[in-house]
C-alpha cells in the first residue's frame, strides 16, 4: 500500500450522517411543487452526483428552469425548514485533528454547494483541520475527476500518494478516474457490495473503522 500525504473525504455520508436529511428534502422539494415523490431508494441511489444530475435522474424531462426550480426548493429545506438531524459521526472530529497533527494534508471533494459545505464546516468547527476543500458549483459532477485534480494540483501531491474515502460508488469512480486511490465506507448512502463493485483498496463497514485500517497499512510500510 501507499504511503499516503494526502487524505480527501467525501462529506454527506462520510463524516456526517446526513442521508436521511437528503432524502427528506428531496421529497419535501417533490411535494412542494407537486411532482411524483421519490422513495428513499431512488434518492439514497443518486446521492454523491451533483444536483443537476440527480434531478435529471429523477425527473428526466425536466428542462433547466424545472431542474432550477427544484434545486432551490431543496436548498430551501436543506438551509433550515428541513429539521431532519445531520451530526459527524462518532469520533470523526477526533479522527481529522489527529491525522491533521500526524501531518496529512487533508481535503475534501463534496457534491455539496460551497454555501452548503462552508454552513456545516462552521457549524461543526472543522474549517481549520483542512487544506482545500472542492464543491459542486466549482467543479464537475463527480464521477468525473476535476474535484480530485484540483485537489491534487493545489497540494501538490501526486495522484499516486492520495486517497478518497467514500460512501459512493461516484466517489470511488472519481477516484478511479484520477488516478487515486478509493476507499469505501459502508456508513452512508451506497451498500457494501455496490463500493465493492468500484474495486476500491479497501471496503470498510463504517468511518470509525477508517483510522485502524490507515495505522495498520502505514505500520506495514
Amino acid at each position: 500500500m501507499a504511503d499516503y500525504k494526502l487524505l480527501v473525504f467525501d462529506w454527506d455520508g462520510t463524516l456526517m450522517d446526513s442521508p436521511a436529511r437528503i432524502v427528506a428534502c428531496f421529497q419535501a422539494a417533490a411535494k412542494q411543487l407537486q411532482l411524483a415523490v421519490p422513495s428513499a431508494q431512488a434518492v439514497r441511489d443518486i446521492i454523491g452526483l451533483g444536483m443537476r444530475e440527480s434531478v435529471l435522474s429523477l425527473y428526466p424531462t425536466h428542462s433547466d428552469p424545472d431542474i432550477q426550480r427544484f434545486v432551490e426548493c431543496y436548498r430551501h429545506f436543506d438551509s433550515g425548514a428541513d429539521t431532519t438531524p445531520t451530526p459527524l459521526f462518532e469520533g470523526v472530529k477526533t479522527m481529522l485533528e489527529d491525522f491533521e497533527r500526524r501531518g496529512y494534508l487533508l481535503a475534501v471533494a463534496t457534491s455539496k454547494g460551497r454555501r452548503g459545505l462552508d454552513r456545516v464546516l462552521r457549524e461543526t468547527e472543522l474549517q481549520p483541520v483542512f487544506h482545500i476543500t472542492r464543491c459542486i458549483d466549482e467543479a464537475q459532477s463527480k464521477p468525473h475527476p476535476q474535484m480530485l485534480l484540483d485537489i491534487l494540483a493545489y497540494t501538490g501531491v501526486e495522484a499516486t500518494d492520495a486517497l478518497m474515502i467514500g460512501d459512493t460508488e461516484y466517489d470511488l469512480l472519481m477516484a478511479r478516474n484520477a488516478g487515486v486511490d478509493g476507499a469505501g465506507v459502508a456508513c452512508g448512502a451506497h451498500p457494501r457490495d455496490r463500493l465493492e463493485r468500484c474495486a476500491p483498496v479497501v471496503c470498510l463497514d463504517h468511518i470509525v473503522h477508517f483510522p485502524g485500517w490507515l495505522h495498520a497499512e502505514t505500520n506495514v510500510n
